[in-house]
């Protein structure tokens, strides 16, 4: 596999196994996994006795290449290897300069650099230096529709399991913040009752504040079912808890479901399977609310609603609209959905 492809797990399945690189640029929108690999490696490679000399954390505001470049050339003290990890690497200047110490880096540093919100370009000199002699690594920001997936897989590592509803509803309400997400998943295995190793809706209901019937995810399986009066009556609770409920999530998640349902009349196989695979689905499920979604929907209503929902978003931020509040735009928009 080329360095250029390594994942998260690849990078630390070699750290586990004390295979170490001179340097790892760790790029990307999405911190979560920036910050775990440096994690690790800051907690897992120095003793804590090691650490005393042999680990340094550097802010790139704070530093320039030639500080950080010197600090790499140092040998480490009654230890195999120090780590120098910079954060916030992207306010560093002149970081081109780096090619010259990576034709012939010193092997016993390893040197972390983590670039947040961003990423180098790989057709540079410096982009081509790394992948030769350590790890170019671009941490992406997840889909909405991987969510639950990866909330299974995190869970599973942790050796607990949650019911679909449960995953939805927090991947619903937290979205692609994967290091919020994770914050919240620790707090709920937290709650777990000795013995207990499966996360439900009313775990999530009392240790988050989601109602397990009155969220996002209800609302989108009463209108997938056009179930009127629990459409109805969630649009009620959304409207008496408008902090907790606000209209642009909604709008926002009813707009990727109807989006991504317009695209699954275009999937070659109109199965399960060929529905999850067609749209990047991680779970079964998913793509069978999908399923159940086009046979009551045909792909012409599918595009009005897709318009009335951008029509929806553009009266919440008062384009055209002079009087609706969000309770009335929502309202007006489930209507829509319905009839």
């Amino acid at each position: 596999m080329p360095k250029s492809e390594l994942t998260c797990d690849d990078i630390l399945k070699e750290l586990h196994a004390k295979q170490y690189r001179p340097i790892y640029y760790l790029m990307g929108e999405e911190s979560y996994y920036i910050d775990l690999i440096a994690d690790y490696i800051i907690d897992n490679v120095l003793t804590e006795t090691e650490k005393e000399f042999n680990l340094t954390v550097m802010y790139g505001a704070d530093v320039d290449i030639a500080t950080v470049i010197n600090a790499a050339k140092r040998y480490p003290m009654m230890s195999e290897h120090q780590v120098i990890v910079v954060k916030e690497a992207q306010a560093i200047r002149n970081m081109e300069e780096l090619t010259y110490y990576l034709q012939k880096p010193l092997r016993s540093t390893i040197l972390v650099l983590c670039h947040k919100h961003g990423s180098l370009d790989r057709r540079k000199k410096l982009a081509v230096e790394i992948e030769k002699t350590g790890v170019l690594f671009e941490s992406k920001k997840i889909r909405e529709s991987q969510l639950p997936g990866f909330i299974t897989s995190y869970l599973k590592c942790k050796q607990v399991d949650i019911e679909p509803k449960a995953s939805a509803m927090l991947a619903e309400f937290v979205g692609a913040d994967l290091s919020r997400l994770v914050g919240e998943l620790d707090k709920l295995i937290l709650t777990l009752k000795p013995g207990q190793n499966r996360i439900t809706p009313e775990q999530i209901e009392r240790n988050i504040g989601i109602s397990k019937d009155y969220n996002n995810f209800e609302l989108r399986s009463a209108l997938v079912e056009k179930d009127v009066l629990k459409a109805n009556r969630i649009v009620k609770y959304f409207t008496e808890n408008p902090k907790s409920n606000p209209l642009q999530m909604t709008l926002s998640l009813l707009f990727g479901f109807y989006s991504n349902l317009m695209l699954a009349y275009y999937a070659p196989e109109k199965s399960e399977r060929g529905i999850s695979a067609f749209l990047g689905l991680k779970s079964p499920w998913q793509a069978r609310e999908y399923l159940n979604a086009m046979h009551r929907y045909s792909g012409v209503k599918t595009m009005q609603i897709i318009g009335e929902i951008r029509y929806a978003d553009a009266k919440s931020k008062g384009v055209g609209n002079s009087s609706l509040s969000d309770a009335e735009i929502l309202r007006e928009l489930v209507f829509k959905i319905l009839h």
